[in-house]
């Protein structure tokens, strides 16, 4: 099984660093009368051996609640919010349902503050700015920004060289909208390398991580930082150096949002548990 890095866990409150690759919750795999009929056929013609290889790969695929149960030892998880399947970093769950409605309220109404960071080998169309607009669904699981804004999803970033050829991005959203900031590096022309569903380059990773968490609590803001453990493009030593530079980014000058945006933001965040 396996292991998730634990960043905090504290009165209910559990903040993991998510790895690539695990999705939220279980998913059983598909079982049709076909497949069914060649595992025969294969323990026949190749013996058992081959038949318990293939019919591992029909186990469910655990998500990082059933799998954060079990590591953990408690009966129940509830997430706080989402992240893409291909994307690492900070997520947040309760053992509690009523503190987990608490904290999911805190992201709806947009008082949790969030950094993401991402790479990408297209130079965008502005190195920095805000990214609004209305998200629509087409088929095939992708979205698109449009030019309206009655409930957009919003983002601010920052870009700069991280090495010769990538570009990385620091972003900030302000809105939890599915595949946000995906379809926002591809509106500006730089779509995020290893995102095939947005035309990214193929690489060994999505390169999104969900960098930084500041949760408003009735008890105190807390704020936690998820270290970067995979990528090839992220432990390479050029893009080190870079991650250095945005290590502190509420030190920023972000890109003012519309009035009407402005006032749900989170306050500056204190503390900064390990």
């Amino acid at each position: 099984m396996q292991h998730i890095p634990i960043i905090y866990q504290n009165n209910g409150v559990i903040v993991v660093n998510k790895p690539v690759g695990i999705a939220m919750h279980t998913r059983s795999p598909t079982h049709s009368e076909h497949g069914s009929k060649h595992c025969t056929r294969l323990e026949t013609e190749l013996g058992s051996e081959l038949d318990a290889e293939l019919g591992s790969k029909l186990e469910p695929e655990l998500g990082i609640v059933e799998l954060l149960k079990r590591q953990l030892n408690v009966p129940q998880l509830f997430l706080c919010h989402r992240l893409d399947t291909g994307t690492s970093g900070c997520l947040c769950l309760t053992e509690n349902e009523h503190l987990a409605a608490e904290i999911g309220l805190l992201f709806e109404t947009r008082q949790v503050s969030k950094y993401y960071l991402a790479l990408s080998d297209k130079k965008p169309k502005k190195k920095q700015g805000l990214i609004i607009g209305d998200m629509k669904n087409r088929r095939g699981g992708q979205h698109i920004l449009l030019k309206t804004t009655d409930n957009p999803a919003v983002t601010q970033f920052f870009s700069q060289s991280a090495k010769q050829g990538i570009r990385g991005f620091l972003l900030k959203p302000h809105s939890g909208k599915t595949h946000q900031i995906r379809v926002a590096l591809k509106s500006i022309g730089a779509p995020i390398l290893g995102d095939s569903l947005y035309g990214g380059s193929s690489a060994d990773r999505l390169y999104l991580h969900a960098f930084i968490l500041s949760l408003p609590l009735k008890s105190g803001t807390l704020t936690f930082t998820a270290p970067l453990l995979e990528g090839d493009e992220f432990i390479d030593e050029t893009v080190k150096q870079w991650l250095l530079t945005i290590a502190n980014p509420d030190n920023f000058a972000w890109p003012a949002l519309p009035s009407r945006f402005a006032h749900k933001s989170a306050p500056n965040a204190v503390g900064k548990p390990s």
